[in-house]
């Protein structure tokens, strides 16, 4: 069986045990403060397992998109070296919401791996949870019983609770598990060393293929446990490995997941797999490479030097230098791998057909980017592993990696991998103080202290009113304090709620809760883990009691006209730019919209004007909101509804319609177009490759700023009194601007002659150098600059000093021969920085050339004379 052929017949099985199939959650996570990444199968029901949610349906299957590469979950070292472990992978599952428990659930996953799917039954262990005294917990005697009707008793073997205790967190719902691991070593192997002795050892083909986790607890914050009221059933298999047993391999990495992809590369490279093993783990590396990096673009995540962008930036730039070192490549070579992953895995995850052109664009420039680099870069690292041999060292000092990472873009881990090759490690305690120093940008988003909820009523989601009201009667079902950068306020949880907090772009409201008379302002509302959750500074003196909560409805309401106006814009910029156009992020607030969008040239003036005027056509024809809530997502597809790759979206989803623009949107309104009033673009560019962002604003603030445009013209029609075409008097005005300039230019070009004869002439002579040390009159730092390096060039042996006062500001220049930097053990960086402090200011630069800036003129001599007297030490 192919692999689309195994994915089919897992979905198929469970749509035969009665399981809904749902779609994959997005491999990026979005409002959810504790994950970047999807990493396992059960993170998109995790608002189930946590009481948060109720589930739509008792038993479902899917096939997930995972990422690890950071924190517990970390598999990127071994992937290429090993045959099993990858970045971005697929994660096969079944689960039961309080539905059916163990029985079914190992029953089901014997008959599917051995009646169905043809794998030996002497080839499989079972192991099962076998207690725990610090939990109070026996062995898992239920599992036992189930096993033993599949498998013989020396083959069903008792699990540590390492292996086999599942837990979400520190708290939460946690359980037993049973995992299923195959044996595929060939017969002779098996007969020498049985796979009993194999199993959960590392070993490369005793592998495990599938988790049965039995959620049937909860981990207190004291850590007890207790029996949840419904016990769920969620399991896990690597479809990778489940290809590699089915096709007969030994290494996923020779499965039709990835054979094409390295077939492909094999033929870029002129490398044939198979031949080299240093070939064969580059090919295997940026095979599983190219697949995170394609989904995550896919799910809208682009590679940056933050977070979530910075991970995918570090595995592209390690695929990259694999690709360089290993396979000759120097030239960008990943991007031309798309189009396989796409004709491989296209038909099971349509966002890599729809995003191909983005993502190929996207990859191509970040190769180029770190290619202008990578070269110097393993140069320098070649200097540095050199050194530390030549002086013994088994350390790369972590400044120097840092310099890598600051100044050539090697991440870490990249270094990390270079070293480790050549038999190296990297100081990563030097490297992070450097970092630390340098303030790197995920400091200040751990600078956060979140007390425990504390629950006043039992809710399972916060019901949204606030599309028909903004006010409302709530009370507070759970609250906690936080304190972030040494400020503390309150999140509340409420039963219901007319704010709109955060997402898709929106802004959260602002409002205010009240009661007997007293105001509790709230100053932002946000959506963390489905929850809505409303920021106060102070926590209301009695939390207990029934409030009126009320939303800031002007502010609301610019919000609600700048969100449509998006939908506008995004239907004009598909109309005048073409159906390629796809929103890639947006943000909306009471001042202004910003909207990004897939395209891949520069918006010309001309389009933007058509855009502007066809939103503005919309605006003016006052279409009426057309809103249809809860219908099914397949009735939204009927109505043509727009659908973001990288979003996930529920069975039952909210259409909003404007004429033509029909687009899936949880987000607030305006009730008719008309209410924008006019918008008008103020900006169009880059802001990644293949992603332009547009800024607009609307109503007031755009009639402001056209009357101010227009209060400019007018002023400027003054000033050129008596002339009726003013922008032929403009050029005009232009021209004679540019030839005054080139006359005044050409002049201080003589001026700096004479300047410069002047200096010459009082040239002094002390121990074998030729000292200047002198204050000039010059009109810019250019020329200033002009001069020192003519004198350079003109003058041998030269230590030069020069003062100047440049437009009331004082600045000092200190300029060097090479060979008296040399014989006397000098630095104009470092005399410029100390004679500065004579002028208040500072400054540095090179050992032959440098400047310092200041505030006080009156020091400038004082400083021309100490700079001179370290040519006299």
């Amino acid at each position: 069986m192919n692999s689309k052929a195994i994915r089919k017949a897992f979905l198929d099985f469970f749509i035969s045990k009665q399981h809904t199939i749902v779609d994959s959650a997005p491999m990026v996570v979005k409002n959810d403060p504790t994950l970047m990444f999807t990493n396992a199968g059960m993170n998109q029901f995790k608002d189930i397992f946590l009481g948060n949610q109720a589930a739509k349906a008792a038993r479902v299957a899917d096939t997930q998109k995972c990422l690890r590469v950071s924190g517990k979950h970390n598999d990127l070292e071994e992937v290429g070296h090993d045959t099993y472990h990858h970045t971005m992978f697929e994660m096969l599952g079944n689960w039961s919401f309080g539905d059916y428990f163990k029985e079914e659930a190992i029953d089901w996953a014997w008959e599917f791996l051995h009646d169905k799917m043809g794998i030996a039954a002497d080839r499989m262990y079972a192991t099962v949870f076998e207690g725990s005294e610090d939990d109070n917990l026996g062995l898992d005697v239920e599992a036992q019983r189930i096993w033993l009707k599949h498998l013989p008793a020396d083959r069903v073997l008792n699990g540590s609770k390492k292996d086999n205790f599942w837990e979400m967190g520190d708290t939460g719902p946690c359980g037993p598990c049973s995992e299923l691991h195959v044996d595929l070593r060939d017969d002779e192997e098996r007969a020498k060393v049985p796979g009993v002795d194999l199993v959960n050892q590392d070993h490369p083909l005793v592998i495990e293929i599938w988790n049965l986790v039995f959620i049937q607890f909860n981990r207190k914050a004291n850590g007890s446990l207790e029996e949840l009221p419904a016990k769920h059933v969620d399991t896990g298999m690597g479809f990778e490995r489940l290809c590699m047993i089915i096709q007969g391999k030994k290494s996923n990495y020779d499965t039709d997941v990835f054979q094409p992809v390295i077939g492909k590369l094999g033929t870029l490279s002129n490398k044939k797999y198979g031949e080299n093993e240093k070939d064969d783990i580059a090919m295997r590396v940026i095979a599983d490479h190219l697949r995170a990096i394609a989904f995550a673009i896919a799910d809208g995540q682009l590679p940056s030097n933050n977070k979530a962008g910075y991970v995918i930036r570090r595995i592209l730039r390690r695929a990259v230098r694999y690709g360089y070192t290993f396979l000759g490549f120097r030239e960008p070579f990943i991007y031309q791998l798309v189009e396989t992953l796409k004709e491989n895995m296209g038909d099971a995850f349509p966002e890599l057909q729809a995003q191909q052109v983005l993502i190929e664009k996207v990859i191509k420039e970040e190769e180029e980017s770190f290619l202008r680099t990578l070269s110097t870069g393993i140069k320098l690292l070649d200097e540095l592993i050199g050194k530390a041999a030549d002086n013994n060292k088994k350390e790369i000092e972590g400044k120097d990696a840092f310099v890598l990472y600051d100044t050539y873009g090697f991440p870490l881990d990249l270094t990390e991998l270079i070293a480790r090759e050549n038999g190296l490690s990297v100081d990563e305690a030097g490297f992070n103080k450097e970092m630390e120093a340098q303030k790197n940008r995920s400091r200040n988003a751990a600078q956060q202290e979140t007390d425990d909820w504390v629950e006043l009523i039992k809710i399972e989601s916060t019901a949204f009113l606030g599309y028909d009201q903004l006010e409302a009667e709530i009370r507070i079902a759970r609250y906690r304090k936080v304190v972030q950068k040494k400020k503390s306020f309150y999140q509340l949880v409420f039963d219901q709620t007319p704010f709109y907090g955060e997402a898709g772009g929106q802004v959260g409201d602002q409002g205010y809760l009240e009661a007997n008379g007293v105001k509790t302002p709230v100053f932002d509302t946000q959506k963390e883990n489905n929850l809505t959750v409303h920021l106060v500074e102070k926590l209301p003196e009695n939390p207990e009691q029934v409030f009126k909560a009320v939303v800031n409805g002007d502010r609301r309401k610019q919000i609600a006209s700048n969100h449509t106006a998006t939908h506008l814009l995004h239907a004009a910029l598909r109309e005048v730019l073409g159906t390629h156009v796809e929103q890639k992020g947006s943000l909306v607030n009471a001042d202004h919209l910003r909207f990004d969008f897939s395209h891949f040239q520069k918006v010309t003036d001309e389009e933007l004007a058509k855009v502007e005027a066809l939103v503005n056509n919309k605006i003016r024809e006052n279409a009426n909101l057309e809103e249809k809530r809860a219908i099914p997502i397949d009735e939204a597809k009927e109505l043509g509804a727009m659908m973001l790759f990288g979003e996930k979206y529920g069975d039952a989803v909210r259409v909003i319609k404007f004429g033509e623009s029909v687009e899936l949107c949880g987000g607030t309104h305006a009730e008719a177009t008309g209410q924008i009033g006019l918008l008008k673009i103020v900006s169009e560019g880059a802001v990644a490759a293949g992603i332009r962002r547009i800024e607009a604003i609307t109503a007031a603030r755009a009639e402001k700023y056209v009357n101010d445009q227009l209060g400019l013209l007018q002023t400027i029609k003054d000033t050129i009194k008596g002339s009726k075409d003013v922008v032929e008097s403009i050029a005009t005005l232009m021209k004679q601007n540019n030839e005054l300039s080139k006359q005044i230019e050409d002049f201080q070009r003589e001026s700096l002659k004479i300047v410069k004869a002047n200096l010459k002439s009082k040239v002094m002579m002390e121990r074998g150098v030729n000292i200047i040390a002198e204050r000039v009159e010059v009109d810019n730092a250019g020329l200033l600059k002009d001069l020192v390096f003519q004198l350079k060039a003109e003058i041998e042996n030269l230590f030069l000093v020069i003062g100047a006062d440049i437009d009331g500001k004082p600045m000092l220049t200190v300029m060097i021969s090479d060979n008296v930097v040399a014989d006397k053990d000098l630095h104009a960086g470092k005399i410029v920085r100390e004679a500065g402090k004579e002028i208040k200011g500072g400054g540095g630069g090179q050992p032959f050339y440098a400047t310092a800036g200041g505030k006080d003129v009156n020091g400038l001599q004082a400083a021309i004379e100490k700079a001179r007297s370290f040519i006299r030490k």
